[in-house]
């Protein structure tokens, strides 16, 4: 018998309301009105848990998504769903150890706001929240927060960047023993436990402290998705877990040794950043019954919501174009730089039509997508694993329960076999689940080292 591995796969499940193919609403067994279904979340949720998967996650845009009206009434991605840092705080309240994280833009928010929302969460869950750290990425978002334009690419990158330092400098606002909460002296704080932060920069000037404890697990984790040169960067400086987006082995590979030499050329330890490419994944009992699931979906794309998707992604109105054409060239985006990227690669390498390219990423916006038996899935999942693809994988259901249903009932119970997945939590908090080390506060760091 062979001996199990030494190392073992991070899975973390990433929720759209009824499954990330644009068509997933469509199908005869999702759940329609996921986006506003809190007892649909709950259920998946503790799915979820059930699987042991490290977290679950909830992306997030402050704006409608932009085209044709005709093509946004037949799709239901970011119209009428809930604010994900609300949801979570009250699927905390029904979980015990799955981590719960949820994006928050630092383009069109506050560092106070998130830092107080997510320390919050994290004290609810008791150590297992997680703050998925994103630039804004449309012109609609920025109509709805007081501008008529977007911020330039670089510009959004140079103020996440100093988001990300005032953020974490406030979740050092106390010590971890900071409230002793003495009845007797009537002492609620140690003063000298303390910090103030007074932090004064380019785009942002906040005195603090927080007035929010820290943690189990001393802070959220910090999750970043860029995949442009900047995001990268960002996310090598800042980061403790990275969704990304790639199709091949070769491109998933070289992606995870540029963001590990990235992290360590910032000081940090290739182990401290943990990479988790995402996966759509069709599963059926056989390769045949897996092939259905995808022709099912593929089959209720509506050309109209197909085109608008790509135009998205693409950051270029297509609508002018024949759809059975090839791409045009594409002039530079502002928003999604890496998506673009990989759309046009994708395009290039399979040959495709407008069409062919929709209908290509409908399912996953470009993420990999797999289709096969739980032994097929498996195998494709382990090679990207022990190459050196990934720590992990951020797992996409087409559709909602039944895509969730059939990874946890068959490919998870093969991971296992393999020795490639726990079968039970190793610890209470997300970082103890994630293997991340706990940030001791500085001022803790600095009295060990004067000893």
């Amino acid at each position: 018998m062979a001996a199990a591995p030494t190392k073992q796969m991070k899975l973390n499940a990433f929720f759209h309301p009824a499954g990330h193919h644009i068509a997933a609403w469509r199908h005869p067994d999702a759940q329609a009105d996921a986006g506003v279904n809190f007892r649909h979340y709950v259920e998946l949720a503790r799915t979820a848990e059930r699987a042991k998967f490290d977290a679950v996650f909830l992306a997030d845009t402050v704006a409608m998504h932009e085209g044709s009206l005709e093509a946004q009434s037949r799709a239901a991605r970011y119209v009428a769903q809930f604010e994900p840092l609300t949801l979570l705080s009250v699927i905390a309240a029904v979980t015990e150890r799955i981590g719960l994280i949820a994006t928050a833009s630092t383009t069109y928010n506050e560092p106070y706001h998130v830092a107080r929302k997510f320390a919050s969460l994290d004290l609810i869950s008791e150590g297992r929240a997680g703050w998925n750290l994103v630039t804004s990425a449309t012109e609609a978002e920025a109509l709805n927060f007081s501008r008529d334009k977007h911020l330039e690419h670089g510009a959004r990158y140079e103020r996440a960047r100093e988001f990300a330092e005032v953020v974490t400098g406030l979740w050092e606002s106390w010590e971890d023993d900071s409230f002793v909460r003495d009845k007797a002296s009537g002492r609620f704080f140690d003063p000298e436990k303390l910090h103030v932060l007074n932090h004064v920069g380019e785009h942002f000037q906040v005195r603090g402290p927080l007035n929010a404890a820290r943690s189990p697990q001393g802070r959220p984790v910090i999750v970043q998705a860029g995949s442009s040169g900047p995001g990268k960067q960002l996310a090598a400086e800042t980061a403790e877990v990275v969704f990304t987006a790639q199709q091949t082995l070769e491109e998933t590979v070289a992606f995870y040794a540029d963001i590990k030499s990235l992290a360590e050329k910032a000081g940090r330890s290739a182990d401290a950043i943990k990479v988790l490419p995402g996966v759509q994944a069709f599963v059926g009992r056989s390769r045949a019954e897996a092939q259905d699931k995808f022709d099912q979906l593929q089959s209720l794309i509506h050309p109209a919501v197909g085109l608008s998707l790509l135009s998205g992604m693409v950051g270029f109105d297509l609508s002018s174009y024949p759809v059975d054409g090839p791409l045009p060239d594409l002039p530079e985006t502002n928003d999604h730089k890496s998506r673009q990227a990989l759309s046009i690669a994708l395009a290039k390498r399979e040959n495709l039509t407008i069409r062919g390219l929709y209908e290509k990423i409908a399912g996953a916006r470009g993420h990999w997508t797999i289709i096969g038996s739980a032994e097929d899935i498996a195998d494709q999942l382990q090679e990207r694993f022990e190459a050196g693809g990934a720590d992990g994988f951020n797992v996409m259901p087409p559709h909602l329960p039944g895509g969730l249903d059939d990874f946890v009932e068959l490919v998870v119970p093969e991971l296992r076999r393999r020795g490639l997945f726990r079968t039970e939590y190793e610890g209470r908090t997300l970082r103890e689940n994630l293997g991340l080390p706990y940030p001791h506060h500085p001022a803790a760091r600095v009295a060990q080292a004067a000893e």
